[in-house]
């Protein structure tokens, strides 16, 4: 059951790493990002998304 406290995860399964960005191919995460993820409070991963969200509208996103 997931907390609804939390924001669920933007992990897609497509999980590979660009070598030039350095970011998910599949959820545009930084590898610390990833790993923080699963220990993170609620505000942490609303900063995360933020962060991927940033990425996304700025086009620094791996494609």
């Amino acid at each position: 059951m997931s907390d609804p406290a939390h924001p669920a995860s933007p992990c897609t399964g497509v999980c590979a790493v660009d070598p030039v960005t350095q970011l998910c191919a599949g959820c545009s995460r930084t590898m610390d990002e990833i790993v923080a993820w699963f220990t993170a409070g609620a505000d942490e991963k609303r900063a995360i998304l933020a962060a991927v969200d940033k990425r996304l509208a700025s086009g620094a996103a791996a494609d």
